[in-house]
């Protein structure tokens, strides 16, 4: 026993009585239906002559929700089995108050709690009949794969298709997160066959995989009648007119922004967000956009549901399932400060068994006997005395900024603040703001931008000194680098080179110039018609090396020539390390795939790497049932530049 977490309540100069004992039995539940949305009132039986209602049961509970001792007054209590405690927790934490006595939940969240409602003396409407009926038909439902699909499925996209194929019977939506590399596209596109004489669909990607997508859908799909909703708007203009049966149209992320209004007007039978972490901030403009799409079944496809946080897992489920998981801030007091901040494992089991039935993830160590393993290797990186000089000057000066931001802000009676705007959004406007709670706030802002301004310049250092200062000294990174590569080269391996910042991949293409090693590029910049052009290279045999940004290239490529891997410096998020070291390492692949990460001794950069070790496994953590670590906080922030 946690003897400082005990607590023990006894009424003063009473004996301690429990009235009852009570289970889901006890309790006589109503419910009725309403569109999407199932209302329920009741009453618990507690025995003597005393009834609670279910709100006011509820209430009670939200008061200690650690406790099965549900108290009636007069020193008396009612006793929860620990069954019955748990199918109420979760009970209050999908529903929302409705009238004096009863909660309105989510007609999906009400079936993922069936167990509770079937434990209940329960009088339900037709209505509820009805969604069960369709649930218990859509689990028995055994569909065939489609046959004019062009492509061999292995047992588990068979599975997988029969998953995205019952749960588009039963009406819900799904989140397909398969491991990367394990055919997502090839089982939405049975999928999308299979639903293609219901109407037209729609796939949403990011840009740099939309020719992979036209590619593929014609490959494996032929019946589908592919659009690309593409390039300017005199090229997509009746794009969108006489849509009908097995027509597919294919666009970004970026023009789904720019023509919601036009794509929002078309009753899709399919929607598919592809790469679905893209709207993983629900008050992004491209995430209010996608919740704006009509459609019959939404699908996302994402080897990566949960980056940062669980918020980027409400985010999906806000446009799969629009109020299953409540409002935004109903999730994080139900969900995301209990589990992040308060590591509650009872809560995180509540959250994992309230989205299950709609997420389907397999990874590639579970279902894939055939694919050569994969090694990981970090390469320490000694950095010269000129070098280290230079990154404990910017470190100091850093401390010396910030120190004197600190100082600024306890002493201020105002403070205005200009927040920069991400690209693409308007600035945040100016304006004054008093000092106090919302000062603090406001200002802190200002100070985790200027942390994250200088640990980008110390990681800059880290790569190599010019990025930082142009006559700086030689990069020990660069020179690990080119060591390491002409010893690949000699085994007649080739090779992904990944990094985050385009002007440190262009420093490393200066290099492979002056040494003749034969390359191919790939950033942001590069042209589409370029990039199929230079990947179709590579994988014919065209360049040991393949230098290629992490946001441009971390997806939606199939890069199986190489068979190593070499990310030039640590992202905070591992998953779009992992992601974009699937390149290689996928089906295709027939030789062992190695990953090198380099990384600078003693610098900001180890301890990136260390904080891989809490986040890498968030997504699996709270789908499989472990504890999520919480964000980093700007003091966190602040302890990497002291460290």
């Amino acid at each position: 026993l946690d003897a400082a977490n005990a607590r023990c309540l006894w009424p003063k100069g009473q004996p301690f009585r429990a009235a009852a004992r009570a289970d889901a039995g006890s309790l006589h539940l109503k419910v009725k239906s309403a569109a999407d949305w199932f209302s329920a009132s009741g009453e618990l039986d507690v025995g003597t002559e005393q009834v609670l209602g279910l709100r006011a049961l509820l209430d009670l509970i939200d008061q200690d929700p650690s406790s099965r001792f549900v108290p009636l007054g007069e020193g008396a209590f009612v006793s929860l089995t620990a069954a019955f405690q748990r199918q109420l927790a979760d009970l209050r934490s999908v529903s929302r108050p409705k009238g004096k006595q009863g909660v309105a939940l989510h007609g999906l969240a009400a079936l993922t709690l069936r167990d509770f409602f079937d434990s209940t003396d329960l009088e339900a409407d037709s209505g509820w009949r009805a969604q069960r009926g369709k649930f218990r038909e859509a689990l028995a439902f055994e569909p065939s794969t489609p046959g004019t699909l062009q492509a061999e499925l292995r047992p588990y996209q068979e599975e997988g298709f029969r998953w995205l194929a019952r749960l588009s019977r039963w009406g819900a939506g799904a989140c397909l997160a398969d491991d990367m590399g394990l055919g997502k596209t090839v089982q939405t596109l049975a999928a999308l066959l299979d639903r293609g004489a219901d109407g037209a669909a729609l796939v949403v990607a990011p840009t740099s995989v939309v020719a992979n997508w036209l590619d593929e859908a014609r490959r494996f799909a032929p019946t589908l009648k592919v659009r690309a909703y593409t390039g300017p708007t005199a090229s997509r203009a009746g794009k969108l007119e006489d849509l009908g049966p097995f027509d597919l149209v294919v666009t970004t992320y970026g023009l789904l922004h720019n023509d919601v209004d036009a794509l929002a007007e078309v009753d899709w039978s399919t929607v598919v967000l592809d790469e679905a972490q893209a709207i993983k901030n629900p008050s992004t403009k491209r995430a209010r956009a996608a919740r704006k799409l009509p459609a019959r079944f939404r699908l996302v496809t994402t080897g990566t549901p949960i980056q940062n946080n669980v918020v980027d897992l409400y985010s999906l489920f806000s446009f799969l399932n629009p109020g299953m998981l409540g409002s935004a801030k109903r999730f994080r007091e139900n969900f995301a400060l209990p589990i992040e901040r308060d590591r509650d494992p009872s809560t995180r089991t509540r959250l994992r068994r309230l989205i299950a039935p709609f997420v389907l993830r397999r990874l590639k160590s579970d279902v894939l006997d055939d694919l050569p393993p994969r090694t990981e290797v970090t390469l320490q990186v000694e950095m010269s005395p000129e070098e280290a000089a230079l990154y404990e000057a910017l470190r100091l000066r850093a401390m010396e900024d910030l120190e004197a931001l600190a100082r600024k802000e306890s002493g201020a009676e105002t403070a205005s603040i200009t927040v920069p705007a991400r690209s693409g959004e308007v600035p945040t406007r100016s304006g004054t703001v008093p000092t106090g709670s919302g000062a603090e706030s406001a200002v802190s802002g200002e100070h985790r931008l200027q942390v994250l301004a200088h640990l980008t310049k110390l990681r800059l250092a880290c790569c190599n000194p010019k990025l930082v200062h142009p006559g700086g000294p030689p990069s020990s990174k660069l020179k690990t680098f080119a060591t390491t590569l002409d010893e690949l080269r000699q085994g007649r391996h080739k090779v992904l080179v990944f990094s985050q910042f385009v002007r440190h991949l262009k420093l490393i293409e200066e290099h492979l110039t002056e040494s003749g090693v034969p390359y191919q590029y790939l950033d942001g910049a590069t042209p589409a018609k370029a990039r199929a052009e230079r990947i179709a290279a590579f994988q014919a045999g065209e360049g040991d090396a393949f230098l290629i940004s992490l946001k441009a290239g971390g997806v939606g490529l199939n890069l199986t020539a190489a068979d190593y891997v070499i990310h030039m410096d640590p992202w905070w998020n591992p998953a779009a390390e992992d992601q974009a070291s699937d390149r290689a390492h996928r089906i295709g692949q027939t030789r062992p795939v190695t990953v090198y990460r380099l990384v600078t001794k003693g610098t900001i950069e180890e301890q990136i790497v260390d904080l891989h070790r809490h986040k890498r496994e968030l997504a699996d953590r709270l789908l499989e049932g472990a504890d999520a670590p919480a964000r980093l906080s700007t003091a966190e922030l602040l302890e990497l530049l002291r460290g």
